[in-house]
């Protein structure tokens, strides 16, 4: 049963809030975002649809059908603000399509979700953007024949230079221009993409299209990223890489939500772990619990992931084994051996 968000003390819904009034993660005890969003999460029950203590995304009855295959249908869910959390699943379990009706890109069936206590529900992809909350795609979304300074600029919010009669007059927009290129400097040095900042993206690798696509997404300075499989099609050298950044996103006040399939991606990184199997929720937890959830090593991982047989297991499949080879040995078996009732067949 989803938990009752009252009842935890949840965070209520205050339209008139802004994000920008709200504190950030970094503010609270003068304590690391890491340490704060660990502290709060600590002594959480590890059930379904649990109440956070300041949750900044809320899901409720959310569900999203494709003719008769249900793809999602969430309950209840909240991200705490300020952490790491994890989204896994098998392949097909829902999870890309939940990335896609909460920023957006599509719409569900029925039920609704919030962002600092205010409706997402029919807005646009770019509005949602607006509102602080941006996301990544599993197949990168680079514009190939565009510079990657270029590609950059283009996620800066607000240009005064977008109209087409205030873009003939310079005065307006150039010193906003200056600053946007700036910041997107700034990143791109971060990210180790400064000295291709005139190369067309389309000439970068598929670990460099990652992170060009992660720095864009800053540009807007959000306060919730979500990333769809930023580890997938990435070589080793560049995936530490793009830990280290996932981690720093948490140091510097945003809350990110992201889609793995590597669990010991999301062992080292995630605060809290919700795992999807067929559209629903069957588990929520720190990470070390999961592999402890016995829905989740069955539906997800395998019924001995990571676990080896005990003694006593071994010896009942060695006697399983050999019960059967006797089976198939013995005289009048019904178990057609290479050399009786198969051979007579052949032979007539």
């Amino acid at each position: 049963m989803p938990a009752d968000p009252a009842a935890h003390g949840a965070h209520a819904a205050r339209p008139d809030e802004s994000p920008v009034a709200r504190p950030t993660a970094e503010s609270a005890a003068g304590r690391p975002p890491q340490r704060v969003a660990q502290a709060a999460l600590k002594d959480l029950p590890w059930e379904i649809g649990v109440a956070k203590p300041d949750p900044v995304v809320v899901v409720d009855g959310v569900s999203r059908s494709f003719g008769g295959l249900t793809a999602v249908s969430v309950d209840h869910l909240e991200v705490q603000r300020g952490g790491i959390t994890g989204l896994i699943g098998p392949n097909g379990a829902g999870k890309t399509t939940l990335f896609n009706l909460l920023t957006g890109f599509d719409q569900p069936d029925t039920g609704t979700w919030s962002f600092n206590g205010r409706s997402l529900g029919k807005l646009s992809p770019h509005q949602v953007a607006r509102l602080g909350v941006v996301r990544t795609f599993q197949l990168t979304k680079a514009l190939s024949r565009l510079t990657v300074l270029q590609n950059m600029l283009l996620g800066a919010q607000g240009q005064k230079g977008e109209g087409f009669f205030r873009a003939l007059v310079p005065g307006i927009w150039r010193a906003q221009e200056r600053a946007n290129t700036e910041k997107a400097m700034d990143l791109l040095t971060r990210f180790k993409l400064d000295a291709k900042k005139d190369d067309f993206a389309g000439t970068l690798s598929g670990g460099q299209r990652k992170l060009l696509e992660m720095a864009r997404a800053l540009m807007s300075d959000p306060e919730v990223v979500m990333l769809d499989e930023p580890m997938a099609g990435v070589n080793p050298a560049l995936t530490q890489s793009l830990l280290g950044h996932v981690k720093d996103l948490r140091e510097q006040g945003m809350t990110v939500i992201f889609v793995e399939h590597d669990m010991d991606v999301v062992r080292d990184i995630s605060d809290w772990v919700v795992v999807m199997a067929a559209g629903k929720i069957i588990a929520e937890g720190p990470p070390e619990s999961i592999s402890q959830n016995r829905a989740v090593v069955d539906a997800y991982l395998g019924a001995h992931h990571d676990a080896p047989l005990t003694v006593e297991e071994e010896d009942r499949v060695l006697a399983e084994a050999e019960a059967s080879i006797a089976r198939e040995e013995r005289p009048g078996s019904d178990v057609l051996s290479s050399d009786g009732p198969h051979q007579e067949r052949t032979e007539r």
